[in-house]
């Protein structure tokens, strides 16, 4: 388990917090092999019975850190980061975000496979993938029109348009969103709730909902494949390059 990934559990309820907030809680591959560790955890687990993930201070998570992941070597056996997206992707019990400050990249494409979203009404939602010289992944390519429509999942996957609270919530991305003051309490409100329901009708309920998603595995591969593929490529390079000499990237 690494520092950056906090576990807290009470009453059935497992709260997992991403905390790196000097680095506005970007997610590095220890973090994600911590996280992917503890989803596992989880779904194995008879004692807790609801799972929150949250982000600390004023963050959700501002994404991947693009450095880790450019010095990163390719390792033998599966990378945490998609041992992290087939964990959250297959989870058989009930999971919940609560969405306290910005969701970027993979803070947005995780929220696909959570089962219900809550967010502070300071939170936006951007996917600035192809700004960054990558592509989608988390099969979000699949599931974000399905869930905001084509129109809107264009604007974000494309254009990177950032949605505010109000709007992630005409449009679908989230369940609820609370005021700030009244956020903690109504998360906890809810998992409370979820953990004190009957468990395998919980679950059962949960597949039924979720069947039908068959595309979904099959499309996070594509995604992957071609997300490696930009890793190595000129354009992230130029990206990371800018980032670090603190200028607009300039493609060819």
């Amino acid at each position: 388990m690494t520092e950056n990934i906090k576990l807290h559990t009470d009453q059935r309820v497992t709260t997992m917090t991403i905390a790196r907030p000097e680095k506005r809680n970007a997610i590095t591959q220890d973090m994600y092999a911590a996280m992917a560790d503890t989803l596992e955890d989880y779904a194995q687990s008879d004692a807790v019975r609801a799972f929150v993930i949250t982000g600390a201070e004023d963050y959700f998570t501002s994404g991947n850190d693009l450095q880790d992941f450019s010095k990163r070597t390719r390792s033998d056996g599966v990378p945490p980061v998609i041992r992290f997206l087939t964990a959250i992707s297959t989870c058989p019990k009930p999971l919940i975000a609560a969405v306290n400050g910005p969701a970027i990249g993979v803070g947005v494409t995780m929220l696909l496979h959570c089962d219900l979203i809550v967010a502070a009404d300071t939170a936006t939602f951007s996917t600035p993938f192809v700004q960054l010289g990558l592509v989608p992944e988390a099969a979000s390519s699949l599931l974000l029109p399905a869930t905001v429509g084509m129109a809107v999942a264009n604007d974000m996957l494309l254009a990177n348009r950032v949605l505010d609270a109000a709007e992630a919530l005409r449009f679908g991305l989230v369940s609820r969103v609370a005021p700030s003051s009244d956020f903690a309490t109504e998360v906890a409100t809810i998992a409370g709730s979820l953990a004190q329901a009957a468990p395998t009708s919980m679950i059962k309920t949960k597949a039924l909902i979720r069947h039908g998603k068959d595309q979904m595995a099959a499309q996070m591969e594509r995604e992957s494949v071609l997300f490696a593929e930009q890793l190595k490529s000129p354009e992230f390079a130029e990206v990371v390059a800018a980032k670090m000499q603190k200028r607009k990237p300039v493609f060819k």
